[in-house]
């Protein structure tokens, strides 16, 4: 059996060891969330948080549009320009009741897809070593700074999303199972 497409390898280039690695947590941040109505994304099932699945998959869709579109490539994120500026703080850890299940997904989908063809242009201009656009403290941040970043933001919601999917339904487990469909209808294939 080959590995599954959300595998990092076990030896690599740098650039393949990054973006597996950002995969792979993407992978299992999606089975977490794979499945639910929206009534189970909306939930909060931890009575000390206000984290709901649905919420951290819209957060996670705002990272991925800050930092491929915004501090690397100094572009306006999609996913703000769909949000009154002044609100984007609780839309994104909300699920309106207005939105449904497939949006929410969707949300998270179309992020990642622009996230993945703006790694494609970064790796083909040349890598990660250049500077980012986003400016802190005097200094811009290597590509690859950033993308560190969000590997750690996505670690750090991945697992909240354990706790979460496990007061839901149970479902618990550090990987996808390796037959897992990555990528439901919503997901578009590295």
């Amino acid at each position: 059996m080959t590995d599954p497409l959300w595998e990092p390898p076990l030896a690599g280039t740098d650039v393949e060891h990054l973006t597996g690695t950002l995969e792979r947590l993407r992978a299992t941040f999606r089975w977490k969330a794979d499945g639910l109505d929206v009534e189970q994304l909306r939930r909060r099932p931890v009575p000390t948080s206000e984290l709901s699945v649905g919420g951290l998959l819209k957060h996670l869709a705002v990272c991925e549009d800050d930092v491929f579109s915004w501090r690397i490539a100094g572009r306006r994120p999609v996913t703000w320009s769909s949000v009154p500026e002044d609100d984007v703080a609780r839309w994104q850890f909300t699920v309106d009741p207005d939105e449904t299940a497939e949006q929410v997904y969707g949300i998270w989908a179309a992020a990642v897809g622009r996230s993945r063809a703006t790694m494609q242009e970064l790796v083909d201009a040349g890598g990660l070593d250049r500077p980012g656009h986003l400016e802190f403290e005097g200094a811009r941040p290597s590509i690859r700074r950033h993308l560190h970043d969000l590997v750690e933001e996505y670690g750090r919601h991945t697992g909240h999303m354990d706790l979460l999917r496990e007061a839901i339904d149970g479902r618990v487990g550090e990987d996808p199972p390796a037959d897992w469909p990555m990528l439901p209808p919503d997901v578009p294939r590295p």
